[in-house]
């Protein structure tokens, strides 16, 4: 009996961090979902409610010799992007996150999918770093991605969407 009693408040307590972590994981995960969805609707003002006041962007590659280099990018750049008009909607899908908190700093990493409208044009992976700020909200402060054209698994429930 005593041992019943034990599993089950283990069982209980399992479930409260679980959905303790679910909670969280939701909050980390929310400036991500407002970068992406300010991308495909064009909306510079609710990709940048997604980041810290000081944020670093950078594409690892390799350049025309084959060398690895790091392609920075200003968020005021970015922004401006975003916010122009242009053609095509920009839709990026992302998969395979994973997540790791650590107090008030998380780190997400995904593997993705970008498109313009329904055509695909690359993928790669995504490294956000993410700070808790003083108002409870998670913030973006750092992106790293690569890009690629070729050697894309993309699952076929994304590459499906499109």
């Amino acid at each position: 009996m005593k041992k019943e009693i034990f599993t089950g408040i283990v069982i209980l307590l399992s479930l409260q961090g679980f959905s303790q972590t679910s909670a969280e994981t939701k909050g980390i995960m929310q400036p991500i979902k407002l970068l992406f969805e300010g991308m495909n609707l064009g909306d510079s003002a609710r990709v940048h409610s997604a980041f810290a006041n000081e944020v670093t962007f950078v594409t690892v590659a390799k350049n025309k010799s084959g060398k690895s280099t790091l392609i920075p990018e200003p968020l005021d750049q970015f922004l401006v992007a975003v916010g122009t008009p242009h053609t095509g909607t920009w839709n990026e899908q992302i998969w395979d996150v994973v997540i790791h908190v650590d107090g008030i700093f998380a780190q997400v990493w995904a593997k993705y999918a970008f498109y313009l409208d329904k055509q695909f044009s690359h993928c790669g992976v995504d490294a956000f770093h993410l700070i808790k700020a003083e108002d409870g909200q998670w913030r973006i402060f750092h992106l790293a991605d690569t890009r690629q054209k070729e050697g894309c698994q993309v699952p076929v429930a994304i590459s499906n969407q499109h």
